[in-house]
């Protein structure tokens, strides 16, 4: 049976070897200038921009178009979407599977709604690609998909709110009060959407903040994918404490694409984990 995994590009996932895999991009948007997050976008600079950037700035989900594309001639296709509290692509990769299973009968597409994005869908996708590889079938990744994802979690670290705030994701009073205290927000994805939990003075506070919001959800030891916008360093302390304490974990550290970045800013981390 010839099946892709799809994901739009918030995820991070530029290949999932060795499975078909396929990315469909989001847009970036200011005033002046729009960045395509496809993987060769130049991350660092866009976020140098992004602090310059005075006005307004926003974010595009894929079209169906973009979906259709990422589909391919997949015969079963499991499409990742980030939160659609926060996007239209869940939405849009709806209606792409509509238009595709009618034009192709037989055909069948599986659309996720992570409810979340960054590190948390890559574990769903290494999930999908574990099922994959040991033969089940369509129907039972399906199923079991929606029951590992009870299982999966996402944190994260801010150290700006500016471009949470020019997309009117939070009050620009709580953004400019938290970048002149020198405050970290931690947080977690509930029901799709951002909470803030803690708002910490310092980084060290920041990553113990994280771990015991960890631990709250129910971590002990299991899967992590950190990703970090601009800030490996933190990354690794947060894994460095992590393996302290968990010991054999399977951590890993990777640098956030261009949506990820555009949300968490530079200094943010966004931490996928099971529980």
């Amino acid at each position: 049976m010839n099946r892709k995994i799809v994901a739009d590009s918030s995820g991070d996932i530029h290949a999932l070897s060795p499975v078909s895999f396929a990315s469909a991009p989001l847009v970036i948007h200011t005033t002046e200038k729009s960045y395509l997050d496809d993987g060769t976008l130049d991350v660092e600079a866009m976020v140098e921009d992004l602090l310059r950037n005075k006005g307004k700035t926003s974010s595009a989900c894929p079209g169906v178009g973009d979906w259709l594309h990422a589909f391919g001639d997949a015969e079963e296709v499991f499409c990742l979407t980030i939160t659609s509290r926060l996007s239209g692509a869940y939405n849009s990769a709806c209606l792409a599977k509509e238009e595709y299973e009618g034009a192709h009968p037989g055909r069948r597409v599986c659309v996720v709604d992570s409810l979340s994005t960054g590190p948390e869908m890559q574990l769903l996708a290494e999930k999908i690609r574990e099922m994959t590889q040991q033969g089940a079938d369509f129907d039972t990744v399906c199923k079991e998909i929606e029951e590992y994802s009870k299982r999966t979690h996402l944190v994260f670290m801010l150290e700006s709110l500016k471009n949470l705030a020019n997309n009117g994701r939070v009050s620009h009073a709580v953004a400019k009060v938290t970048g002149i205290l020198g405050i970290r927000l931690v947080g977690k994805a509930l029901d799709g959407r951002l909470e803030p939990l803690d708002k910490c003075r310092g980084a060290k506070k920041a990553l113990q903040a994280i771990m015991d919001r960890m631990k709250e959800l129910g971590y002990k030891g299991g899967k992590v994918r950190i990703a970090h916008c601009l800030n490996y360093e933190a990354a690794k302390e947060l894994a460095d404490l992590l393996r302290a304490e968990f010991r054999d974990i399977c951590a890993e550290i990777y640098a956030t694409g261009g949506l990820c970045s555009y949300y968490a800013e530079k200094g943010g981390l966004l931490v996928g984990f099971e529980s």
